[in-house]
């Protein structure tokens, strides 16, 4: 069993920022496969005025990857996506419930729990390979999938994957008129 590394983690000010920085709000269309997602992601207004740890935990989510989609371009950022995204969302996931938890102790939510223990028991990396990986995905090497399974099967028989965004992707020039 590997021991979880210490990670550093920003505030939510902080990732809403670099959120903002890193989006081009060049007004150009994406298109692909005949559907538009837009340039620019934006909070729900809840993610504002809603202090409930779990909310909160999937706007850090939902922040660190729409910014990493972003920050990665191409045709349409709102459909980018990499393994080194997906990870370093979901650590952020796992960091800001642990936060969170830390404030309110009585905070409970199953999914993100169980994606503490994924952590917790160095296997992450290994989660996101399984449950989310895309054909397109670079896999890092030394990935220990049979070990994930062998401890998923005895810690984690009937989970289910989730991913909550909180927000939605818009044109720029369509929502600032």
């Amino acid at each position: 069993m590997t021991k979880r590394q210490p990670r550093f983690c920003l505030p939510l000010g902080a990732l809403a920022a670099a959120a903002l920085v890193v989006t081009g709000c060049n007004g150009e269309t994406y298109v692909r496969d005949g559907v538009t997602d837009g340039d620019t992601f934006y909070l729900a207004e809840r993610a504002l005025t809603n202090d409930d740890p779990v909310l909160q935990s999937w706007v850090s989510y939902s922040l660190t990857r729409s910014a990493c989609q972003l920050k990665a371009g191409g045709d349409n950022p709102a459909r980018a996506n990499s393994f080194e995204c997906e990870l370093t969302a979901r650590r952020h996931l796992v960091d800001t419930w642990a936060n969170q938890r830390a404030l309110d102790p009585p905070a409970r939510d199953d999914y993100l729990d169980d994606l503490a223990r994924v952590d917790e028991a160095g296997f992450l990396p290994e989660y996101v390979a399984q449950h989310f990986a895309s054909r397109h995905w670079r896999m890092p090497a030394g990935l220990d999938e049979r070990g994930y399974d062998e401890w998923r099967r005895g810690n984690l028989p009937r989970h289910r994957p989730v991913t909550r965004l909180i927000g939605s992707w818009n044109y720029s020039r369509n929502v600032n008129r």
